[in-house]
């Protein structure tokens, strides 16, 4: 390796991507190729980066195994900073194996942390705690650099966040900022700033008998161990315990896929302790101010069901008026909103991270279809709350970042149901 490539090298790690390119800028040969290529990404330039990344893997010969795997690697972050999720993630595992086949410990760990932030952007939290804790035992696992072991905590503190455990983020972010701090990146020192600013942010509304009272992560956390019965309209779901600081994994009954019951049951637990008349229950439920004997039937049938799903938490009795909600064990009734209404609200706390996302990208993290993301996203632009760059498969969504409060609990699988 040259003098000028080994300086270009050094200058990406210490996060200066403009002396690096001052140094291979006018260069085509595969090493500078790749260098322009990741020094393109960390200005931002991520379609220039991909297609400098791509050059440089196909002008390494077959015999130059180990920097073809790098090009994969790199190439895969830059996919990951454009949303772009789809795909099989094969290649870049198997670009991890060879790295570390060839004594690459460092590439090859950042490789398998791509894979593990992959799996946290769609929301699989079990998939992606087994990739980190799988890296967390490897031999060489305190022997990383500062710079990947600040990347690795912060993915940790994302995965401890979204399941609410409030400690073990705190004490990640707290390793994230001293290896950020011995890496000299002003980058990665921002983005821990940011992510501790998560833990202080509302997260979510606490609301009914007149009250709409904001919540923090770690009242959200405090709440769910409390014993109450907790109708949470963020991750559109029911239950009893299961707190991050307790060992019962509690009684949950997910509602996501049952728009009807949960409106159901969020007008109930609203009006708890009292009841909610028939006629509210329609309008809510059915989305009509004009109820007839067919409306009054379908709110029976679906009551029946409603009964049925929540027998272990919670009767649903009738009254003169309506219904009423009387949970055993007489515990409390809480209700948790959203820090913003709307069904639209998960694809405005994805876009909300200031990325721009491919349509299928949304419709991988959100578990639905592209036209169902598509008809939301339209109804959002017409609004003038998302805005799209580019054309045909090249479209991506952009929204403003939501200021004043965190999404977490609005994001994909926020808190696995067990």
């Amino acid at each position: 390796m040259d003098s000028l490539i080994s300086a270009s090298a050094r200058a990406l790690a210490a996060g200066d991507p403009l002396g690096a390119l001052k140094r291979v800028a006018l260069r085509d040969d595969p090493p500078a190729l790749a260098l322009r290529g990741i020094a393109m990404a960390q200005l931002g330039e991520h379609p220039r980066a991909r297609d400098l990344l791509r050059q440089a893997a196909r002008a390494f010969g077959t015999h130059e195994a180990q920097a073809r795997a790098r090009c994969v690697v790199a190439e895969a972050e830059v996919a990951l900073a454009m949303r772009d999720l789809g795909g099989s993630p094969r290649p870049l595992l198997e670009a991890a194996d060879t790295l570390q086949a060839h004594g690459d410990t460092a590439n090859a760990t950042q490789a398998r942390l791509i894979a593990a932030r992959r799996l946290l952007r769609i929301g699989r939290l079990d998939e992606a705690a087994a990739a980190m804790d799988a890296m967390a035992t490897a031999p060489t696992a305190g022997d990383l650099p500062p710079a990947l072991r600040a990347m690795a905590d912060l993915t940790l503190a994302e995965l401890a966040l979204r399941s609410l455990h409030i400690a073990a983020a705190s004490a990640a972010l707290d390793r994230a900022q001293e290896a950020a701090e011995q890496a000299h990146v002003p980058a990665l020192l921002a983005e821990v700033a940011q992510a501790r600013a998560v833990l202080d942010q509302p997260a979510a509304r606490r609301v009914g008998a007149g009250v709409d009272q904001p919540q923090r992560l770690s009242d959200v956390a405090d709440l769910l161990a409390s014993g109450a019965l907790v109708v949470d309209a963020c991750r559109r779901c029911v239950g009893v315990g299961g707190g991050p600081s307790t060992t019962d994994a509690g009684v949950w009954q997910p509602l996501a896929r049952r728009p009807i019951l949960f409106a159901l049951v969020c007008a109930l637990a609203q009006a708890w302790p009292g009841d909610a008349e028939r006629e509210a229950l329609i309008a809510q439920a059915f989305r009509t101010r004009h109820p007839d004997d067919t409306h009054r039937a379908r709110l029976r049938v679906e009551v029946g069901r409603l009964r049925a799903l929540l027998r272990p938490l919670a009767r649903v009795e009738a009254t003169a008026r309506g219904f009423a909600l009387q949970p055993l064990d007489a515990r409390p009734v809480v209700v948790l909103a959203p820090p913003i209404d709307g069904e639209q609200a998960a694809l405005l706390a994805l876009l909300s991270d200031g990325a721009a996302w491919f349509t299928s990208a949304l419709a991988l993290a959100t578990d639905a279809s592209q036209r169902t993301v598509q008809r939301a996203l339209a109804e959002l632009e017409a609004q003038g709350r998302v805005r799209s760059i580019g054309r045909a498969r090249a479209q991506r969504w952009l929204a403003p970042p939501l200021s004043g409060f965190t999404t977490i609990l609005l994001l994909p699988a926020a808190l696995p149901i067990a």
